[in-house]
């Protein structure tokens, strides 16, 4: 219940700030004597819609550090951590990607990839992992964050997030004005239906929007999962480390980092939100794949 309610009060916020930033661009001044200039108000919507997407992944790296506290290790010289960014480099080179920075942050079991560039990112892992899993394991879960950067996930997620934003922004003001103009039959400029309107279409539009972003986030789960049994050549390190995850708690990551985490739960009605498929599932799905096939 908890969790359904943090989602219900963050999808609140965003669609506020949606709705504060359309009025503040000008998105409203749309609403003409003559009727919606449905042209204009859709390319607003995609300035809104992208640019706050487009800003977030731009950012995501310095957010990622400070929001986690997650340490460079890239010219440490400690012997663990020379071989975590060796196992970087090495898959890297695989997967034929420049050289990410390398990370490690406090916490609970867990790992994350992030950054705007397949050539410049940055994959982090906690120590909670470096403790729970034995090395094979933890390059298994090094490979899935690389295989996320080489698959262009966090370019490809914002791109989504920006469409589904632009969605929400634009259709509940098209609706807004129907029910203000149309079923209200308000003729003096912008009324209260239009707003009222506004504000319920943007929170159930913003949350069958989350429903969508995290129906393909789980998508691309599977395939990170592949590639780090392509990365490997074999299928059993990744099993083994998914089997490791599903036995601990993986802790909660920051909202910025945490569609990109190696591990995340979500039960009951949350399941339809949840960015990350059962680890059962995801087990399954690989022990179905032959050994260091292709995506």
């Amino acid at each position: 219940m908890k969790r359904v309610l943090l989602f219900i009060v963050t999808n609140l916020a965003v669609m506020l700030v949606l709705g504060v930033a359309a009025s503040v661009l000008g998105v409203n001044r749309f609403l003409t004597a003559n009727g919606l200039n449905l042209g204009m108000l859709l390319a607003f919507s995609a300035l809104i819609g992208f640019g706050g997407a487009t800003i977030s992944l731009l950012i995501s790296k310095k957010v990622a550090k400070w929001s986690t506290g997650a340490q460079v290790i890239n010219d440490s010289t400690d012997p663990t951590h020379r071989w975590i960014v060796t196992t970087v480099e090495r898959f890297a080179q695989k997967a034929k990607i420049g050289m990410p920075e390398v990370a490690i942050f406090e916490g609970a079991p867990n790992a994350f990839a992030t950054g705007a560039f397949k050539n410049s990112a940055l994959v982090a892992v906690s120590t909670g992992l470096l403790q729970a899993m034995n090395r094979e394991e933890v390059e298994a879960v090094i490979g899935h964050e690389i295989a996320h950067i080489a698959n262009g996930d966090m370019v490809t997620m914002t791109l989504l997030q920006g469409v589904m934003n632009t969605f929400v922004v634009f259709i509940s003001r098209v609706v807004g004005y129907f029910v203000d103009r149309v079923l209200l039959k308000n003729d003096r400029g912008v009324g209260i239906g239009y707003y009222v309107t506004t504000i319920v279409m943007d929170m159930v539009l913003g949350v069958l929007a989350a429903i969508i972003v995290a129906w393909f986030s789980r998508q691309r789960e599977f395939r990170a999962d592949a590639g780090s049994a392509r990365l490997l050549g074999r299928r059993q390190p990744m099993i083994n480390a998914l089997a490791r995850l599903g036995g601990v708690d993986p802790g909660e990551l920051p909202k910025a980092v945490k569609t990109f985490g190696i591990n995340s739960r979500g039960a009951g009605m949350m399941a339809l939100l949840s960015t990350h498929p059962p680890i059962e599932v995801r087990i399954s799905a690989l022990q179905q794949r032959p050994d260091g096939s292709p995506d």
